[in-house]
């Protein structure tokens, strides 16, 4: 089991900045990949970034050059680095980490980027 703890989200005005955090506790040994996702009202949720346990990035296209994915290995926590917030990009933001069998949600953060 892995548990995950988030925190960072809020409200702020378009062109600013936050970082979210995922805290991951538990069997983490086993963890081959870390992502954040977005659920906007009415929308499916969406992957924003993803990172592999080999360091290997990806971000959606909506985000490339403004968010940045990342991970503490000694701190088990993974950021996503949001620059440049447009209204578009307000959402619950989720943290999400899988192993070989399963994948572990954490419990959202509501991200909102006013105009």
């Amino acid at each position: 089991q892995v548990q995950l703890v988030e925190s960072g989200g809020g409200l702020v005005q378009a062109g600013g900045s936050l970082r979210l955090s995922c805290a991951a506790s538990g069997s983490i040994f086993s963890i081959n990949a870390w992502g954040w996702y977005r659920q906007a009202p009415g929308k499916k949720r969406e992957l924003v970034a993803l990172i592999t346990s080999g360091g290997t990035t990806t971000h959606a296209d909506s985000v490339k050059g403004r968010f940045t994915i990342s991970r503490d290995n000694v701190k088990n926590t993974m950021y996503l680095q949001m620059n440049s917030l447009k209204p578009e990009d307000t959402a619950v933001y989720y943290c999400n980490v899988r192993d070989i069998f399963n994948e572990y949600w954490g419990q959202g953060t509501q991200v909102t980027v006013s105009s």
